[in-house]
């Protein structure tokens, strides 16, 4: 990630929840609760921001589950903290193409509203299938279609214009070259899913 994309996303921070609508929301938790997660699952939250996803993680690991929220944004981090303290949630400033944790780390790997930002979308795919346990899922999802992700980066502009969801075969072909099987995209307007499993 590059230090200009950080900053973006430092100086956003104080007004992100602001840009987020009631609907927004309700999307987000209807596609986790659709996920199916199992209470107990290690899940790694890829571009956690303010923490949106976090108390729909939280719900779904139970107490004995855990959630890793990565961002590569510290003031996002520490918006994300305050809301949703440290109950069975670790903070980690740092980049997914790079990170410090072990193989097979993780049950579930979840990338909302973060895909498109990712610079190198291979390395990010490698290293998250290094840190996913054999069967594990990689989940990347928008509450809106590609379409309209790919239209709000480009109406902003400057360091994010270019940020874009690939098209299905280009995904697809992603995935494969990074050793995930098992791939599912759905794109409505409601909302952009992608899933794909570590081979077992």
């Amino acid at each position: 990630m590059t230090e200009e994309l950080r900053q973006f996303f430092n100086e956003k921070a104080r007004i992100w929840d602001q840009l987020m609508e009631p609907e927004t929301r309700e999307r987000l938790a209807e596609i986790i609760k659709e996920l199916a997660i199992k209470p107990g699952s290690r899940v790694l939250d890829v571009g956690t921001g303010t923490g949106v996803l976090l108390p729909f993680l939280v719900e779904a690991v139970g107490p004995t589950g855990s959630i890793v929220a990565l961002d590569i944004a510290e003031e996002m981090l520490a918006r994300a903290r305050a809301k949703n303290g440290d109950r069975n949630i670790e903070y980690v400033l740092g980049d997914i193409t790079s990170t410090p944790f072990q193989e097979g780390t993780f049950d579930e790997i979840i990338c909302n509203n973060t895909f498109p930002h990712l610079r190198d979308k291979s390395a990010a795919l490698r290293e998250m299938a290094r840190i996913l346990r054999p069967g594990g899922r990689v989940v990347i999802c928008h509450p809106k279609s590609r379409e309209a992700v790919n239209e709000l980066h480009r109406s902003i502009g400057g360091v994010v214009a270019n940020d874009l969801l690939p098209e299905d075969g280009e995904m697809r072909k992603l995935l494969e070259e990074n050793g995930f099987v098992q791939i599912s995209i759905t794109n409505s307007p409601e909302r952009y899913l992608v899933t794909a499993c570590k081979p077992c």
